[in-house]
């Protein structure tokens, strides 16, 4: 590990192989938390490569326990996170949407590490199990279109980092490999990244999958579509920009986006949402990401039509009934 620091200290990068024998020598234990946590931390204060993302990612899949769920047309709607927002858990909602618009969704999630309540935390906080078994999950698909791979349990080589991220509390290169590893490998990928630099390097490790995929950031720094202000969308057709105004919107405040101190305020609000309570923002930002989810599977569609199929979801509570379907599972 002195050689790869030294290496970082002269602004040198790694070949996609480098990167693929770094992280997995991080994820079985060949170098103590000291050196891991430098190394992490040198990624917080430069710009990671493709290859170097792109080996990380390869090491991180290969090491996960998969599973596959044959016949069904997936997708994993989730977010990097990092972005310091501290939003309620929109992607999460999203997910719940979608799946109640008929979709199929594995959504993987983890629990909070720069924000106060990941959906892991909101989703055990509401009496969610987790679980690996995949007959369970399998069931779970068919009686509620979604599972929850809770990312813990499928990458039991991160044990390894899992504390050392929790004690620095701020974005890593981790946060970047959450929504590029889920053990799923769904098809169909509609996914929040917290800068555009990094949606551009997502973008490019996809163009070379069969994934159909779009990558949301909004250009004041949220790693979702938040409609605070103008936001950005790369799928396979390209880049796309567009504003609050031509979707129909007023530009809302951030404060309205407030997932609140702790994880029984986030699970609160949450519940708010999934049961048709929510304000006219919050219902309005949820099905935005969830219209755009459902775009990724019909790009064809436009964003009005897609748009309404998430609304006739959440305030129709199929999306309620998902969730319910979901937990009592």
């Amino acid at each position: 590990m002195k050689e790869i620091l030294a290496h970082l200290f002269e602004y040198k990068s790694f070949s996609r192989k480098e990167a693929y024998d770094i992280l997995t020598n991080i994820a079985t234990g060949k170098y103590d938390n000291h050196q891991i946590a430098a190394f992490m931390t040198i990624y917080g204060m430069r710009s990671i490569r493709v290859e170097e993302l792109g080996g990380f990612r390869d090491a991180m899949y290969d090491l996960c326990n998969k599973v596959d769920f044959n016949g069904y047309e997936l997708i994993d709607m989730c977010g990097t996170g990092g972005d310091g927002k501290n939003t309620f858990n929109i992607s999460t909602l999203a997910s719940f949407v979608v799946a109640g618009a008929g979709y199929h969704v594995a959504k993987h999630g983890n629990v909070g590490v720069s924000s106060s309540c990941g959906s892991s935390n909101v989703m055990e906080y509401l009496g969610y199990t987790f679980t690996t078994d995949k007959d369970v999950l399998e069931k779970q698909l068919e009686t509620s279109n979604i599972c929850f791979l809770h990312a813990p349990l499928f990458h039991p080589a991160m044990k390894t980092v899992a504390p050392i991220r929790k004690a620095l509390a701020v974005k890593t290169f981790f946060n970047m490999l959450g929504p590029l590893t889920n053990p799923a490998n769904p098809k169909f990928q509609s996914v929040g990244v917290f800068s555009l630099e990094l949606a551009r390097l997502y973008a490019y490790l996809y163009q070379n999958t069969d994934k159909q995929y779009s990558i949301m950031h909004a250009l004041d720094g949220y790693d979702e579509i938040s409609l605070t202000g103008d936001f950005k969308v790369i799928n396979n057709q390209g880049e796309n920009y567009f504003t609050v105004d031509e979707l129909g919107f007023t530009a809302v405040d951030a404060n309205d986006l407030a997932g609140g101190d702790s994880i029984e305020d986030a699970a609160k609000i949450f519940r708010q949402i999934i049961e048709g309570k929510g304000t006219d923002i919050q219902n309005n930002v949820v099905l935005t990401n969830a219209a755009f989810g459902i775009k990724t599977f019909h790009p064809e569609k436009s964003f009005g039509d897609c748009y309404y199929e998430a609304e006739a979801s959440l305030l129709g509570l199929k999306a309620l009934n998902s969730f319910k379907t979901l937990v009592n599972a």
